[in-house]
């Protein structure tokens, strides 16, 4: 008699189903592969596929974070909403010719984002808790070394650890509105392009008009203001944002505060002493690909692209470049060396993102980028800037995750600015230059090493740094043209 296990079926009845399943199986893999045209790999099972996937995810090179997924810790903190990232950016620069001296430098961050979301922690249906802080270290080629207003590297900064953004998100009526209350920086999403992201060179992040004309060049990295931001999606192509800040993160009394003053230096400073900065932004979308997919080939979809209009208020006082709170020249002698302030400063600016080319088939994208932005003249270092440029992915075959990219920036010094040099001249009987524009050039290649480490070899050149700005050390010439080249390493922990 045939042994019985413990479900009670007969194991001879057992084998004989397992050999029918067999077969049938058998069977329907062989009318699959009969059925398939020649040169067609058909799909795994879907537990191989399920096996699969979890290997490829925590594959050391392709993976997207260095340390994996720690043995379930990541995926099980998901699970219940919270999200941990820690990014280390490093970087060397040096200039081989040009400015003040040349030489050769090392700054670095360390960033870490904590994000809370409130459906997956307790129920609480689109709700997103942020808190970040970070470590900036290293010294300033730009000041150090060139002089030049459109600094060379986005993330260099005074060296401090200090917490940066903390804010809570909600949004509602079907994730079509949203509104952020908080410490924000606000260069997170207004005035963004997403060709300038590839690029160096800080104002291909946060402009030049922002970044010399606002107190402290504003709530935007490595500072972050009390403020309050609406966003609304009226339709799948229009975006709109506004938002109310702090306009001066540091709170001092005097224009351009130091990044550290008082409580900014550990980044829990609440400025309500000198005005408001309104911002509204209007983005709209063409082309866009449904569901993240791009067409097939031979589908009919034009090239997607980002167009976005700006403007940005701020209520406070800002000074004249030209003259003192009695109407008489700041360059005079007979200055007493206060500048008048106006009332009341502005800027409007327009974005544009467009890919012109792609090919039928495989990774390769060409896509152009412009910014640009004015504000008026007389209360005001910069009254005009822009920048622009290409980048093209995948531009080396099997290196579908690289970038290359060239780009360049420009800005004006105000009509102020410039008429305090021809008067300081008349009334000194100097020759000094007369700031006018200063232009760069970049040329960047971002190297994707692995899925968690990006190497992006940098190089960039400036013309008439500072607008034409006089040499410290040799009076009678201006600051000399700089060649700069520059390697950043980036590596998500």
């Amino acid at each position: 008699m045939s042994p019985t296990p413990s479900n009670g079926r007969p194991r001879g009845a057992r084998t004989i189903v397992t050999i029918a399943a067999a077969s049938l199986l058998a069977s329907a893999q062989a009318r699959a592969q009969a059925d398939t045209p020649a040169g067609t790999q058909t799909a795994p099972p879907a537990a191989a596929a399920d096996q699969a996937a979890p290997a490829a995810k925590d594959d050391f090179w392709t993976r997207d974070k260095l340390l994996g997924d720690l043995g379930g810790v990541r995926t099980n903190l998901e699970a219940h909403g919270l999200e941990i990232d820690l990014v280390e950016t490093d970087e060397v620069w040096g200039n081989v010719s040009g400015g003040i001296q040349k030489g050769a430098v090392y700054d670095g961050q360390t960033l870490l984002t904590v994000k809370l979301d409130t459906e997956k922690a307790f129920g609480w249906h689109g709700g997103t808790f942020n808190v970040s802080a970070m470590n900036i270290r290293g010294r300033n080629l730009s000041t150090d070394n060139l002089l030049v207003l459109q600094t060379n590297s986005g993330i260099n900064a005074l060296a401090t650890t200090r917490f940066w953004e903390i804010w809570y998100e909600q949004s509602f009526l079907d994730d079509k509105m949203s509104v952020k209350l908080g410490q924000q920086s606000i260069d997170n999403e207004f005035m963004t392009s997403t060709g300038s992201a590839t690029f160096l060179n800080t104002m291909m992040g946060w402009p030049m008009i922002p970044s010399a004309d606002l107190y402290a060049g504003g709530p935007a990295y490595p500072l972050s203001s009390l403020g309050i931001r609406l966003k609304a999606q009226p339709t799948d192509n229009l975006t709109l944002l506004t938002g109310v800040f702090q306009d001066n993160p540091p709170g001092g009394q005097f224009y351009n505060d130091s990044q550290l003053l008082g409580s900014t230096r550990w980044g829990g400073n609440f400025n309500l002493r000198t005005g408001a900065l309104f911002i509204s932004e209007a983005q709209y979308t063409i082309n866009q690909p449904s569901d993240g997919q791009l067409a097939k080939p031979g589908e009919s979809q034009g090239y997607p692209g980002t167009y976005k209009l700006g403007f940005w208020i701020d209520t406070a006082a800002f000074p004249s470049q030209q003259f003192d709170n009695g109407g008489v020249s700041l360059a005079s002698p007979d200055s007493n060396g206060i500048p008048a302030y106006y009332r009341n400063n502005f800027s409007i600016y327009a974005v544009a993102d467009q890919v012109v080319w792609r090919p039928q088939e495989g990774p390769q994208e060409v896509a152009l980028f412009a910014r640009i932005m004015g504000a008026p003249g007389d209360r005001n270092l910069i009254n005009f800037s822009t920048n622009a440029g290409a980048t093209l992915k995948a531009p080396l075959p099997n290196r579908d995750d690289d970038v290359f990219g060239v780009g360049f920036g420009f800005t004006t010094l105000s009509g102020g600015a410039r008429n305090y040099d021809k008067a300081f001249n008349f009334y000194n009987g100097t020759f000094i230059p007369v700031r006018s524009s200063e232009t760069f050039i970049e040329i960047t290649y971002q190297f994707k090493a692995t899925g968690w480490w990006t190497i992006q070899p940098d190089f960039q050149y400036f013309f008439t740094p500072g607008g034409g700005l006089q040499n410290p050390n040799n009076p009678s010439k201006s600051v000399g043209n700089a060649a700069v080249f520059g390697l950043r390493s980036v590596v998500t922990f």
